[in-house]
């Protein structure tokens, strides 16, 4: 690709970035938390339609999902879950097909009155776009739709086949992208602009969501000694473990490219409800947690060691030694994937990077998960995820950084022309 080739497209990221900016901004004000993802669906199908894709709108079927890699369990209404992938087919093929990835599920805002802005009425100040989702991840989702329009509107049209996927449930089972796979989609390469401040990530770690479900005995407070607490004796239970977390950090140490990394094993007691009255002893408490696992770590083989631990602690528990604890696996059963057999894909990527932000491309090992893991575990099919600067993503006040959305949606488009190739209209 020339330097002119290239400057035309930098030139239409530039000019239509504030379209960018007014699109980004409608699409995070949809409230997408799980199980309402179907208005943002539906904005994406349209605007893909509008465009002149071929559009496959279809809803997703766990029973087809089930016995994949990767799959994790559903335990909320599904009824309404889609996936929406928008197809461009070339009347040429002499470039590398391509799938572009980003997932609309956003996770809860958490208190409204904890937030500077509400949460889905996105604001720009700054030079940042606050809101849900404005950096995890639907800025980089609307920037590669419009790192598509780019190369259009430079008067070329790649040369290779590529599939646009909007996806959801990225947040809690990664079955969204899943059952693309499922349903056939397949391509030379992946990309995912997930919000990567700027870096690639080379390695990334899996997760296990469980909950733990602790019964006890319910008496009056006042004899509360004959009573069983379950809510003190779940916090019995997490401090178990957080002793098999340090445990698994210790392994780490081993990893090459976590071993840099301090603490990258994070274990979460995320989600507890219990009781029924404050002048009862607790009869229950469920704890939804989250732990990370190493790539290369078998997903059965820590779900054991999750089951041992929390047997081990429940032995040494006046209560619980007769009365133990419950383990449900209750969302992510996912593995952790390092980037491998991507040297042209990365060779591309490298090429527009250099272009944009100069120098080489910085690796990250992530201590989050992406989609990426899917398409490279099971289908070999290299995954490359690089996106924009933001933050607090999953906390109050998350934001994405404007001047680097434009970057990456540059280097994004320089990418789609250099993989895919392109011709003049």
């Amino acid at each position: 690709m020339t330097t002119d080739t290239q400057q035309k497209i930098l030139d239409a990221v530039d000019a239509s970035f504030d379209a960018q900016l007014a699109t980004t901004r409608d699409f995070v004000a949809i409230p997408s938390t799980r199980g309402a993802e179907g208005p943002c669906q539906d904005m994406i199908g349209d605007l893909l339609r509008q465009r002149g894709y071929e559009v496959d709108d279809w809803h997703i079927d766990v029973g087809d999902l089930k016995d994949l890699r990767g799959f994790g369990p559903i335990e909320h209404d599904f009824s309404k879950a889609r996936t929406v992938v928008g197809t461009y087919r070339p009347s040429n093929i002499s470039g590398k097909s391509l799938i572009l990835q980003g997932h609309c599920d956003v996770v809860p805002a958490g208190p409204l009155d904890m937030w500077e802005t509400p949460p889905f009425s996105p604001t720009i100040k700054d030079g940042r776009m606050y809101g849900r989702g404005a950096c995890d991840m639907k800025s980089g989702t609307i920037g590669a739709l419009y790192a598509l329009d780019a190369i259009k509107a430079a008067e070329l049209k790649p040369t290779a086949r590529i599939h646009f996927q909007s996806v959801i449930e990225e947040e809690s089972t990664g079955v969204g992208a899943l059952s693309t796979l499922q349903r056939g989609y397949r391509a030379d390469a992946c990309f995912i602009p997930e919000p990567t401040g700027e870096t690639m990530v080379r390695s990334q770690v899996g997760v296990i969501w469980f909950r733990l479900k602790v019964r006890g005995f319910p008496v009056h407070v006042f004899e509360a000694g004959a009573g069983a607490n379950a809510i003190m004796a779940a916090y019995h239970l997490i401090r178990s473990l957080q002793k098999l977390e340090e445990e698994w950090n210790e392994r780490a140490r081993a990893d090459r490219h976590f071993k840099a990394v301090a603490h990258p094993l994070n274990f979460n007691p995320g989600i507890i409800k219990g009781g029924d009255w404050a002048s009862s002893v607790p009869a229950w408490c469920d704890v939804d947690c989250r732990i990370a696992v190493l790539p290369g770590w078998s997903i059965a083989e820590c779900q054991k060691e999750i089951l041992a631990c929390v047997s081990a602690a429940a032995r040494d528990h006046r209560f619980l030694s007769n009365n133990p604890p419950q383990v449900e696996w209750s969302g992510f059963l996912s593995e952790g994937y390092e980037l491998t057999n991507s040297a042209e894909p990365e060779a591309a990527f490298a090429k527009a990077f250099e272009a944009v932000y100069g120098g080489a491309v910085p690796d990250r090992a992530f201590t989050a998960l992406t989609d990426t893991r899917f398409y490279g575990l099971n289908y070999n099919i290299p995954s490359l995820c690089f996106g924009a600067k933001g933050a607090a993503m999953h906390g109050f006040n998350e934001y994405v950084e404007l001047e680097s959305l434009r970057k990456s949606t540059k280097a994004t488009a320089l990418f789609i022309a250099e993989w895919c190739g392109v011709e003049r209209v």
